[in-house]
């Protein structure tokens, strides 16, 4: 049993900020006042529709969302939005572009090809999903509805270090796992969304961020629970939101103001994944790196060892170290370091200090 907390290297549900979750756990029988604990509080109050209008306006202010655009919280994880968005945006007898690095864009991509008509502008499947295509290896088809790709690879430590040039259709970005990372230019996607749980809140709220204009094109036919325009109509209200997931992310927006914005995290982001990435280049035949270098994830950086046996024994080594989360995921193995905002730079520092101390008793 651990007496502190441990080094959360978990993918999502990932690590909170500290500050976050004691500010949670002083005011959680009692928000602001009202004698009640934010799980209690109706979503109809004023007190929580207050949260709703300030949480959209700290994700403006912190993101830099241009005029034009809507911040919503919804539900039904990032999963949910691979139906949705072609419900939405991907009229009959149009076709909807996927760009597929990962398992998550491939979910993307078979879903909405259950709703619609889909092209595969770049699929990196063959090469073991380990690089982000360059722009002259996307292939558009004539004039698609949308074109989805996802920013970040949780599985494969990849990401997305430039913004892909389109043939004048809307860009579509699941952001699950580096929103809140870096700056952004919003106004080159016409919609984006995050599932909370790894950079920016629990599992349970998912962020939304909608163009006016893909606002307008939503059909009227659509089942109300499914229109992202009536969501945005209703300020996140339409329904019971995620009431407690919303107040978990107002607080992560406030760190992160208060840590000095998306230019503070990256930098920070920057020098954390550093660490690690420093390990792997010394010793590249033990620690062998997945991703490409001009590829690598600040969010995720994931690697094998020589053996399976080696694997399991790093992982539990690690655990003496108070490090948890390191294990690759199921269907790929190996292991995987998820340092998102909330890991400190000395968890990255920990981790670097002890695949040194492996290598030189394992190597």
């Amino acid at each position: 049993m651990r007496t502190e907390r441990a080094l959360n290297f978990n993918p999502g549900p990932a690590a909170l900020p500290l500050p976050v979750l004691e500010q949670a756990r002083d005011e959680l029988l009692n928000f602001k006042g009202e004698g009640l604990s934010i799980l209690e509080i109706s979503h109809r109050s004023r007190a929580f529709e207050s949260l709703v209008l300030e949480t959209e306006k700290l994700m403006k202010e912190i993101m830099r969302i241009p005029p034009g655009y809507r911040a919503l919280f919804l539900q039904g994880g990032a999963s949910l939005q691979f139906s949705l968005i072609p419900m939405n945006f991907l009229p009959a007898g149009e076709t909807a572009d996927y760009i597929v690095t990962g398992s998550f864009a491939e979910k993307a991509c078979k879903d909405a090809g259950q709703v619609g008509q889909v092209h595969l502008a770049a699929n990196t499947k063959g090469q073991g999903h380990r690089r982000i295509p360059r722009q002259e290896e996307l292939h558009f088809s004539p004039s698609p509805a949308y074109v989805h790709l996802t920013t970040n690879n949780t599985v494969y430590g990849t990401q997305w270090h430039y913004t892909p040039t389109t043939p004048g259709s809307p860009l579509v970005a699941d952001m699950s796992s580096d929103i809140l990372s870096r700056p952004l230019d919003v106004s080159a996607y016409a919609f984006i969304y995050a599932g909370a749980q790894k950079n920016m809140g629990p599992a349970g709220v998912t962020a939304v961020i909608i163009s006016e204009e893909m606002l307008d094109r939503v059909p009227q036919s659509l089942p109300s629970m499914l229109r992202y325009d009536l969501h945005a109509k209703n300020n996140s209200l339409y329904n019971t939101p995620p009431s407690f997931g919303v107040y978990i992310m107002n607080l992560v927006l406030k760190w992160a103001a208060e840590n000095g914005g998306l230019s503070r995290l990256e930098e920070v982001n920057r020098k954390k994944a550093a660490l690690i990435y420093k390990v792997l280049d010394e010793y590249p035949d033990f620690y062998r790196g997945h991703a490409e270098k001009d590829s690598r994830s600040l969010m995720n950086v994931t690697f094998r060892l020589p053996s399976e046996e080696l694997e399991g024994l790093f992982i539990q080594e690690a655990g003496k170290w108070n490090m948890t989360g390191l294990k690759g995921h199921r269907s790929v193995g190996g292991i995987r370091a998820s340092i998102y905002n909330a890991m400190p730079e000395k968890g990255c520092r920990t981790l670097a200090d002890f695949m040194e101390d492996f290598y030189a008793r394992k190597g």
